[in-house]
């Protein structure tokens, strides 16, 4: 019988390892909660023409199709068949599909409940999403995101606070991180005084994937897409851009003299570094004009968020995206949202070993089980200490005394319990340590104290 499997781009997660994505998990949640957002959920599954054309035509390919249930090829011809046009088909025998990210379903959940919504609205979610990408290190086909977004406000003090959060998580994790910056206006400005405005999407992938495939492939793939010599000539000097974020806003200012788009990207920017200064962020920010990650729906800032020790993708992600709502025929509303990928920051986590260690400790005091009499004595003091918060178990048998010490390393419990004859008689219990290994005999009250 061949051994089970899971798919490929996916894992599984020990008790130990679901300990330290709880941290991370909480973590996030209480800055979030910090800064005033709220928690809502969507299904795992939305229908497909709520997903489909909202992440360009590379993102549609990565959507995770579900058939229609039962004789999902009812209707469909043999001709259909055998001409395996496998977009056509997937259309017919599939209404559904799996959700790529949060922020799409967040704009359906919107507008299917705007007369419940106070806007601005600030919401939290953090849930599974799944992309079917091939998998590699760092990349998952299902995989957790950590989004919190505002809609319903055109302030660029949301940007200001969403990469107050970025700064202040990453400073409770401990990573050192890079925050780049740009705004999709100042990429659209750029296409438009290099003559090539309408081949803007073309532009911000192709430079999205600078760090990845190098200048020279970039070039190839804009000349691929049809994009003028001359163009890819006027576009170098720009998406190499060099200096201080200031120095790059003056040169900017310069540059994009002649279109009033790209000014007002400028001018957006200028005003969100100029509010980080007030608030004293720690975290490294860098103006980075190749930037533009691939996603349609941005309009405005571009957020994403690098390791510095850790060679690794994109560790958290956002931006502002003004006309998503208006896919679903409510025009009008902006939003700005980031997302926070937990499972490349627990990747970070372990290769750094930045764990605190009561983060990912469960148990924190185990009875030795010696018999029924040390049963009925013990029971009464475990409910003891966990009405004190403190997490207890006694071993559930009577089985040997190595045994249920060795249980106990194996689950890194720190403390052990031992009651016997002389404890009872004594109403004590010896407490040991299993690191030091010292042993001392109290009362519950002195254990909960000294626990």
């Amino acid at each position: 019988m061949s051994q089970p499997s899971i798919p490929k781009g996916t894992r599984d997660f020990s008790p130990e390892e679901m300990a330290k994505r709880n941290y991370i998990f909480d973590t996030i949640r209480e800055v979030y909660k910090l800064y005033g957002f709220r928690q809502i959920e969507t299904p795992a599954m939305e229908n497909l023409s709520t997903l489909m054309g909202k992440y360009g035509e590379e993102g549609d390919k990565l959507l995770f199709k579900i058939l229609n249930s039962g004789d999902y090829l009812k209707g469909i011809s043999d001709e259909e068949i055998l001409e395996r046009n496998t977009n056509r088909l997937a259309t017919k025998i599939s209404e559904k599909g799996l959700r790529y990210d949060l922020t799409v379903p967040f704009a359906r959940y919107v507008v299917m409940h705007r007369n419940e919504i106070t806007f601005p609205f600030r919401r939290y979610q953090i849930q599974p999403v799944w992309r079917a990408d091939r998998p590699q290190k760092g990349r998952y086909r299902e995989f957790f995101q950590c989004d919190a977004d505002i809609v319903g406000s055109d302030s660029l003090l949301n940007e200001v606070e969403l990469l107050q959060i970025i700064d202040e998580v990453f400073g409770r994790f401990g990573i050192r991180v890079c925050i780049k910056l740009n705004n999709r206006k100042i990429l659209s400005g750029i296409a438009e005084i290099i003559g090539e405005a309408e081949k803007i999407v073309d532009i911000t992938v192709a430079i999205d994937k600078l760090d990845k495939i190098g200048l020279e492939k970039v070039n190839e793939e804009l000349a691929s897409k049809g994009i003028s010599k001359q163009a890819i000539d006027l576009l170098q000097p720009i998406i190499l851009l060099q200096g201080s974020n200031e120095e790059k806003i003056e040169t900017l200012k310069t540059v994009l003299k002649a279109s009033e788009k790209g000014l007002e990207g400028v001018t957006e920017l200028e005003f969100i570094l100029n509010k980080l200064k007030v608030v004293d962020i720690k975290s490294e920010l860098e103006l980075d004009l190749t930037l533009a990650r691939g996603l349609n729906y941005y309009t405005g800032a571009i957020i994403e968020v690098k390791a510095l020790d850790v060679q690794i993708g994109s560790i958290t992600g956002g931006g502002r995206y003004d006309n998503l709502t208006g896919i679903f025929g409510m025009p009008g509303v902006s939003g700005v949202g980031i997302s926070f990928g937990a499972d490349r920051i627990f990747d970070v986590l372990n290769q750094l070993d930045l764990y605190p260690k009561d983060s990912i400790q469960n148990t924190k005091v185990l009875f030795v089980n010696f018999g029924e009499k040390e049963e009925e004595y013990i029971l009464p003091l475990i409910a003891k200490m966990r009405r004190e918060n403190i997490s207890a178990e006694i071993y559930p048998e009577a089985a040997k005394m190595k045994k249920q010490m060795s249980y106990a390393n194996s689950n890194n419990i720190p403390f052990v319990a031992i009651v016997g004859e002389n404890e009872m008689a004594e109403q004590k219990l010896t407490l040991k340590n299993m690191v030091s290994g010292e042993q001392k005999l109290l009362t519950i009250n002195e254990c909960i104290a000294e626990l």
